[in-house]
């Protein structure tokens, strides 16, 4: 009888035998196509934009902040820190450690519960990607065939590649290069021993060995490392003895270390349509920004925005009182800062690009310049007199007086005076003059949509944005040679191919000689009339400011010989400012203030306007006049009369 159940046995033995193996075999070609993802691994990566001198301004990711390491790129102090840690027989098993398993299952035994694992690299790197983590027989069964599969379709050195940008590094870092930049500002071939150790400690437990919130805790788990490295004889007593009392600085950041918000939703936005992946491609992105003038246009609005509230201390800060800056390389239209708003986490609509506002008197050089190509100088005479005129809106006829912003007129007067002090009667009589269909077909070259076909195009009765204003502005500020924004340099993606790539663009709209006659006008704005408030000792600025009807918009659009600053303030629902602000009180003074922390920045920048050829000067009464041969200088005058005064 015993010698029966015995048989039985050994047969029932055997036939489960057969029927695990049957199984486990089944299991691994059922689940063996689980490892393509691992075999053709292409996991989210983080999208990094930079300024023009190759400095950070933001990660752009997903839900995963990961910067992807190719194995050549992982330091051979790294894989042996971590295999010694983790897997110290990882380049001899096929996946599986089967004595390691032994001995976990010994410890599970005797605990009566799963208490140990004895997973290996490759099956750590299953279960963090394919399986859940789970201390289950069936998962772990099917992690144990998964690794032994993935060790058939890969090399060790691919398996360490990909574990090493799949594991999670703690504090939002995904992969060891992400965590080295994230905690140690260094790419991975700058770590010390002591921060190779930290790093590779952290799979086991990322939350409790984060060295930003537990750092002893990370130091003794780097210790264990180090320790563990000493005792297979692969570092020495003195490098150990150095090493295990390092205490490596560490920094806490934010993932996406976000330096330049406006600028990076942006770039992003101006991306997403032709990269749907921007945010996962791994791409990188080189910008025109520079970020030493990002900080100081934000610092300069800022100074705007607490201005206007010092002289109104009455109003509540949370009004919708907002403000914008562009600055642009006026010679080239790269776009070196751009600040849609006082505070980004308060509002983050991007005023620059996204606000379309009347620019008023800012519009009016534009008007002078079409005025000056059609044989205008300067020194012409147009009537500054009040007119009233009759128009029609619909079946009704109603009169428009204009009047000049402080309600007198001046007589005739020059083109200069004019522009100065913005005449708005002055420069409707000149729009009379030139005729609004010359104006328009001579503005046509600048592609402004929505151009009014009336006298109010004098007063810019036009919706524009900062940056379309800014655009229009490098027509002076680069002598008569019209610029395009450009925000983005260059779009490389994660294989290091440049997939996309701009040059600066210009097309000239003005000859040389006849924008300088406007920019010198412009500079007498500066000088002394309604920019003045923009005047910075020894700096050559050339500049116009913009005031709506009831101070709804205030602008100071201006420039220097090598920087475009564009300054815009408002309510954002389009209620009046205060009586008495205006571009030159209200926009003005933040020009100065940037302009003046460049100076001091770049102490080496030009400082006066360069003088095209073709510009002639001529001195009458003690004056310099200029002129061209398009816009000779008008007849010698009398005396003037009271009427007609001579400025």
């Amino acid at each position: 009888m015993i010698r029966f159940l015995w048989r039985w046995s050994v047969r029932l033995g055997l036939l489960a035998l057969v029927a695990l193996t049957g199984y486990l075999v089944w299991l691994y070609f059922e689940i063996g196509h689980r490892v393509e993802p691992l075999v053709h691994y292409n996991p989210p990566k983080t999208t990094q934009i930079f300024d023009r001198n190759g400095r950070l301004v933001a990660n752009v990711f997903d839900k995963e902040h990961r910067l992807y390491a190719p194995y050549e790129e992982i330091p051979g102090r790294v894989i042996e820190a971590l295999v010694a840690i983790e897997d110290t027989r990882f380049f001899e098993h096929h996946g599986v450690n089967p004595e390691a398993i032994f001995r976990a299952v010994i410890k599970d035994i005797k605990a009566r519960k799963m208490v140990e694992g004895a997973s290996t690299l490759t099956q750590q790197l299953i279960k963090s990607t394919l399986l859940t983590r789970e201390k289950k027989l069936e998962r772990k069964i099917k992690e144990a065939l998964l690794a032994i599969r993935l060790e058939r379709e890969l090399s060790k050195e691919e398996i360490l590649e990909r574990y090493l940008n799949a594991i999670f590094f703690g504090h939002g870092y995904y992969g060891i290069k992400t965590a080295a930049r994230g905690y140690f500002h260094k790419d991975l071939d700058e770590l010390s021993l002591k921060e190779i150790a930290i790093l590779v400690g952290l799979p086991k437990a990322p939350s409790a060995y984060d060295p930003t919130r537990h750092y002893a805790n990370s130091m003794a788990r780097a210790n264990r490392v180090l320790e563990r490295m000493k005792s297979l004889g692969w570092i020495d007593e003195a490098t150990y003895l150095r090493e295990i009392k390092a205490a490596p600085k560490v920094y806490d950041d934010t993932l996406t270390q976000n330096r330049a918000p406006y600028i990076v939703d942006s770039v992003v936005n101006r991306l997403a349509s032709r990269y749907p992946d921007i945010r996962r491609g791994g791409y990188r992105i080189e910008t025109a920004v520079d970020l030493e003038y990002q900080r100081m246009a934000k610092e300069a609005l800022k100074y705007g925005y607490d201005a206007y509230f010092k002289r109104h201390p009455d109003l509540n800060a949370s009004s919708t009182f907002n403000g914008a800056m562009v600055v642009l390389d006026g010679r080239s239209g790269d776009i070196l800062a751009l600040v849609g708003g006082v505070d980004y986490a308060k509002s983050a609509f991007n005023r620059a690009t996204g606000s379309r506002r009347q620019p008023g008197s800012a519009f009016k050089p534009f008007i002078y310049e079409t005025a000056l190509n059609l044989g205008y100088n300067p020194e012409s005479l147009i009537p500054d007199i009040a007119r009233t005129y009759r128009f029609e809106e619909g079946n009704t006829s109603k009169l428009w007086q204009p009047k000049n912003y402080e309600k007198d007129y001046k007589g005739m007067i020059t083109l200069r005076e004019a522009l100065v002090h913005s005449r708005n009667l002055a420069t409707i009589n000149l729009v009379s003059e030139i005729g609004i269909t010359t104006l328009h077909r001579k503005l046509e070259v600048f592609g402004i949509e929505g151009l009014p076909y009336n006298l109010s195009i004098a007063l810019g009765n036009i919706a524009l944005s900062p940056l379309q204003m800014a655009r229009l502005y490098t027509a002076f500020a680069d002598m008569g040679v019209l610029h395009e924004p450009r925000l983005i340099v260059s779009v490389i993606d994660d294989k290091g191919r440049v997939v996309e790539h701009t040059e600066p663009s210009g097309k000239r709209v003005y000859p040389a000689p006849q924008a300088y006659l406007l920019v010198d006008m412009l500079r007498d704005v500066v000088r002394r009339g309604t920019g003045r408030n923009a005047k910075v000792k020894g700096m050559d600025i050339a500049g116009k400011t913009g005031t709506t009807n009831n101070s709804v918009d205030t602008w100071f659009c201006s420039f220097t010989p090598d920087v475009e600053t564009i300054v815009w303030f408002g309510n954002d629902d389009n209620t009046p400012l205060p009586k008495h602000e205006t571009g030159g009180r209200t926009a003005a003074p933040s020009a100065r203030v940037f302009y003046r922390k460049l100076v001091a920045r770049h102490p080496e920048f030009k400082r006066k306007f360069q003088e095209p050829k073709g510009v002639y000067h001529a001195y009458r009464d003690g004056r310099d006049l200029l002129y061209t041969d398009i816009s000779p200088l008008p007849a010698k005058r009398q005396v003037p009369t009271e009427e007609e005064p001579l400025f």
